[in-house]
C-alpha cells in the first residue's frame, strides 16, 4: 500500500471517528458505554470528548499537510515525528482498548486503533 492510499484510508477513519465524538458529546450516544464504561459525570464526558475532537481534527491537518508534501515530493521532519507519535499514541490506545467493558468498544475500538497504528507507520516509514 502507498502513502497516499494509507492517508486517504486515515482521512476516512478520523471523520468518522470525528463525528462519532461529535455525537457523544451531544449526548446521542450515551457516555456510559464508551471510554471503557469510566466516565462518571457529563461534565467528565464533556472533557473527555472535548480533548477528543481536538485531537482527531490535529491529527487531519497534520495528515493534509503530509498529503500536500507526497504530492510536492517534500519532506518534513517536524510532520513525520508526530505522525510516529499518532502511531504510539494508537498502539497505547489499543492496549487500553483491549480492558474494555464494552464489547463493541473491545472489538471495534481495537480493530480501529490497530489499523490505524500500522497505516501510520506506512505513511512515515522510509
Amino acid at each position: 500500500m502507498n502513502k497516499k492510499v494509507a492517508i486517504k484510508i486515515m482521512f476516512f477513519l478520523l471523520g468518522t471517528i470525528l463525528i462519532f465524538h461529535l455525537l457523544i458529546f451531544t449526548q446521542q450516544i450515551p457516555y456510559d458505554k464508551v471510554w471503557a464504561g469510566r466516565l462518571n459525570s457529563v461534565e467528565e464526558m464533556k472533557t473527555f470528548e472535548a480533548f477528543s475532537i481536538l485531537m482527531n481534527v490535529f491529527m487531519i491537518l497534520v495528515l493534509f499537510i503530509k498529503y500536500k508534501l507526497l504530492g510536492s515530493g517534500k519532506t518534513n521532519k517536524a510532520i513525520d515525528i508526530l505522525i510516529w507519535i499518532f502511531a504510539g499514541f494508537f498502539a497505547l490506545n489499543t492496549i487500553g482498548n483491549l480492558f474494555a467493558k464494552s464489547m463493541l468498544e473491545l472489538i471495534l475500538g481495537t480493530f480501529l486503533t490497530l489499523v490505524s497504528c500500522i497505516l501510520c507507520f506506512i505513511i512515515v516509514k522510509k
